[in-house]
This record gives C-alpha cells, structure tokens and sequence, in this order.
C-alpha cells in the first residue's frame, strides 16, 4: 500500500516537473541556473541538524543534502555538466526577504510552512515534521508549561516559538518575560548562562544544541508539545515552474528510499564536526509526510 503511494506521488510531480521541462523559459531560476552555472542556497548557521555550518564556510545538515540532491536532479535535467553551489548564510529574520528579492534560490533552513509567509514565498513539499518544545536546565524542576510563570523564556528573533507558548490552552493565566537570542546558539546561550529559565523552540534545535553542548546531561527537554509544524524548503513564489522540479526531484529521493538513510544519518548517528548524536527518533508525522508529499500550511497541521 505505502509502494503505491509514493509511487502516485512520484508519477505525479513527475508530470508536473516534464510540464515544466516546456517552458524552461518562464522559470527565472533555471534560467539563472543555465546562464551563470551557479545557484544560491540559504543555509542556517546553528540549526543543528537541519542547516549548519561545519568551519571553514562549510555547511551541511539534513535539509542541505536533500537540497544538494535536489539540486544535482535539477541539473541533470537542464543538461548542465556542473553546478556551483553558493551558500548564504540566512537569519530568522531575513530568510524570507532574500528569498523574496532573489538574493536566496532555495533557503534550505528550518523554515516553518505557513499562510502568511506563502504570501511572500513558494515552499515544497514537507519532509519533516517538527514539534514545538519546551528545553530547560535538568535541575531547574520545570517540567510544564504552568511553571514557566514568573520566569524568563528565551526564543530566537523572528521566530513564532513563543507565540506558540502563548496560545497554548495550558498557558492561560501564565505571565512570563521573553528574552531573545539573535539566532539559536544564542537563544540556548541565554539557557546556558542562566539568563533565562527556558528555551521554545523546534524540538531538533534544542536537541541538537543540547547534544552540542558542553554537559548535555544538565539539559531536558519537557512539557507539552506547543504546535506540530510542517518544516519545508523555500522557493521564490514567482516561480512555480522551479518549485514543480523541486517536487519531482523531492518525489524521486522518497521512491528511491533514501530518505529513512537521511533520517539515521542526520538524527542518530555521530554528525560533524564533533560527531555528537541528535538522537531525535523519526515521528509518526514525519513519515507520514514522506508517504504523503504535500505543502500544507502548519494551520493544516493544527486543526482542531
């Protein structure tokens, strides 16, 4: 039953990606691609794991590869014999816009599907399903959401973690100070030193600074699951044609059975450059995505 789901979704973005194939010309990134021979990817510098630096103006992470093998499908397609991959560090703050002004062809982040960003840009097809969570210090004795009253919670600039904690039907009548990190190394940096009390978050940001830190044993993660958010890759909204080859070659990765390898290698194995463990377990959601490839909006996710 799975095989003849994903098999339907490959047929699918197949046709769309050969419709595509027809009008090369519409496609402002693919033009880009064939005149320069190059193409410009956003990446995260502390999304451990998705999209993170590795030194030396290195990047890698779950969501860069399946970026990369999209990309290599994507110039296999156009012909081309080689494509140089420039990689521009993106914000919180100014993912959407350089995706929008064209600075960015494909931001390959930690960038959450919703109504209001589509207005500005394109997102493929979902590939990781991520929980919003609360970390805090083990001996800190927090273990919900009631007990952050009082206290100071820390989230990343440009962020909707926190608004998140603050429509949880549990967070009625909880009163707290929000402080912010410019990006999350620096969110979890408040965490470390005590200037806040917890960190709200996706729950593979924090597990992927926690297993990055120098004790992770004096961190938890805890509480309800605030929101289930879909996690895709950006596109420009005036391209749908480059946004349809995307998907043919998201659908391609899914029907050739690559992307549980991603999740081991990505989540549960030892990751450069200091080989620590994510230990993140793949969710029901997320392999319910790959079975089922679609763009909806984390507000699809979260109907009641």
């Amino acid at each position: 039953m799975k095989y003849k789901k994903l098999s339907l979704n490959y047929l699918i973005a197949t046709t769309l990606f050969l419709g595509a194939t027809s009008v090369f010309a519409v496609s402002a990134t693919m033009d880009k691609m064939k005149s320069t021979g190059a193409i410009t990817m956003g990446v995260r510098e502390s999304s451990i794991p998705m999209s993170y630096t590795i030194g030396d103006s290195r990047f890698d992470g779950y969501h860069v590869e399946v970026c990369r093998m999209i990309l290599a499908d994507v110039k296999d397609k156009l012909s081309m014999s080689t494509l140089r991959i420039n990689y521009q560090p993106v914000t919180s703050q100014n993912r959407v816009p350089l995706v929008q002004n064209g600075t960015v062809d494909i931001e390959c982040g930690t960038t959450t599907n919703n109504t209001a960003r589509a207005k500005d840009v394109g997102f493929a097809n979902t590939l990781y399903v991520e929980e919003v969570r609360i970390a805090v210090k083990a001996n800190s004795g927090i273990t919900s959401i009631a007990q952050l009253a009082g206290k100071k919670v820390a989230t990343t600039t440009g962020t909707t973690s926190v608004q998140l904690l603050r429509k949880h039907e549990k967070a009625n009548g909880v009163n707290f100070d929000e402080v912010f990190g410019k990006d999350h190394a620096d969110s979890f940096l408040l965490l470390e030193s005590g200037r806040a009390d917890a960190f709200v978050m996706d729950g593979s940001i924090l597990a992927g600074n926690i297993a990055n830190s120098k004790n992770p044993k004096d961190y938890k993660i805890v509480g309800e699951v605030l929101a289930t958010e879909p996690i895709a890759i950006m596109v420009p909204k005036n391209d749908p044609e480059f946004k349809a080859a995307v998907n043919a070659a998201i659908a391609k990765i899914v029907a050739n059975g690559n992307m549980p390898k991603l999740w081991n290698k990505w989540f549960l194995a030892p990751i450069p450059p200091k080989n620590i463990v994510v230990g993140l377990e793949l969710s029901p959601a997320t392999k319910n995505a790959w079975a089922n490839l679609n763009d909806k909006p984390a507000e699809d996710y979260n109907k009641k």
